[in-house]
């Protein structure tokens, strides 16, 4: 399989080269972006080749592109891979305006390619677990979720995270679609109504975005569920961050860690001296295989445009809601 990414603006795109690199049955032709200096740094960081625009690496007769820009730049991206019939895996959100990824499945649809949206956490056998104990009914009825995500601000590793203008908001739409995408799954149920508070509470003099949001959603089913997302996390934590889930039902409640399972490890002199490292499975990993064999299986992915697409429908009616001081309702075509 040939392979390229467009563009690592995006922190991500670092741990897919570095996996694809061990693959053999993979080859990753190289990747695009427009910083020559950062350019520079990632090409000889992963032995990769750099390509200064992205149509001059989809000439390279690639099987797929992994698209890792900055969100408002997905657009572009995918309309370009499309037209150069290559399929494409693309980082969430998917864009930062419903108008833009409508514009993507369009692009795709008229090309024929297909396209699958990155949420790792579907392949994190912690979340697969607790997916199985809801749609087994081992947990009878259910009450209610609470969901979690926190990390550190991202500006150090990505300065354009914070910048609305390309984000297109900051940890509700960084953190908010991972868990919407989770509660979708779990119950097969699509999110009607979304009540949210959202502020800067962290870093008012250092960005203009939002760095913290509660929200209140509702599902179709009737489940009621809380999504707490936030970059609260200090720089010298010993991890990135989290995302923790409580499924409470009639006949008991499960709490899911995704990421609990690490190792203690103190580093002298290093930027952070005491860290977690992860040994458990890497949900990445199981993404980019799902990805590489739908394509050589000529199906759709196991997660889709439409995944992505309602996922920024929550994030988006959460910004809706705290601007307006009240419910937004998400009206879906079954529901008339």
């Amino acid at each position: 399989m040939r392979i390229g990414i467009l563009s690592f603006a995006h922190l991500h795109a670092e741990g897919y080269a570095a996996l694809l690199k061990t693959w053999p049955s993979v080859e990753l032709v190289g990747f695009s972006h427009e910083g020559a200096e950062e350019a520079r740094h990632y090409a000889a960081a992963y032995g990769l080749r750099w390509f200064g625009r992205p149509q001059d690496l989809l000439t390279e007769g690639l099987d797929g592109v992994i698209v890792c820009s900055e969100n408002a730049r997905h657009l572009e991206l995918v309309e370009q891979a499309a037209e150069a019939k290559v399929s494409i895996l693309c980082e969430k959100p998917i864009e930062v305006s419903l108008e833009a990824a409508q514009r993507m499945r369009a692009a795709c649809e008229r090309n024929g390619v297909q396209f699958m949206t990155a949420f790792p956490m579907r392949f994190a056998p912690a979340a697969q677990s607790v997916q199985a104990a809801v749609r087994s009914g081992e947990l009878g009825a259910i009450y209610g979720v609470n969901g979690i995500n926190h990390s550190e601000i991202p500006k150090a590793h990505r300065a354009w995270f914070a910048d609305k203008e390309r984000a297109g908001g900051g940890a509700v739409m960084d953190h908010v679609v991972h868990l919407a995408d989770l509660l979708r799954w779990y119950f097969g149920a699509e999110v009607t109504e979304v009540y949210a508070e959202v502020d800067n509470l962290f870093y008012p003099q250092e960005v203009a975005v939002d760095t913290a949001g509660l929200l209140l959603v509702a599902l179709e089913n009737g489940v009621q569920a809380s999504i707490d997302c936030s970059w609260s996390r200090p720089t010298w934590y010993p991890r990135w961050g989290h995302l923790k889930m409580e499924v409470v039902g009639e006949r008991g409640t499960v709490v899911m860690d995704a990421f609990a399972q690490h190792l203690h490890l103190y580093s002298r002199g290093a930027a952070r001296p005491y860290s977690w490292p992860g040994f458990g499975p890497n949900p990445d990993a199981a993404l980019l295989q799902e990805w590489l064999s739908s394509l050589r299986e000529h199906r759709a992915p196991s997660v889709t445009w439409n995944d992505g697409y309602q996922a920024l429908r929550v994030a988006l009616a959460a910004y809706q809601s705290a601007q307006a001081q009240a419910p937004v309702k998400i009206p879906h075509p079954a529901l008339g």
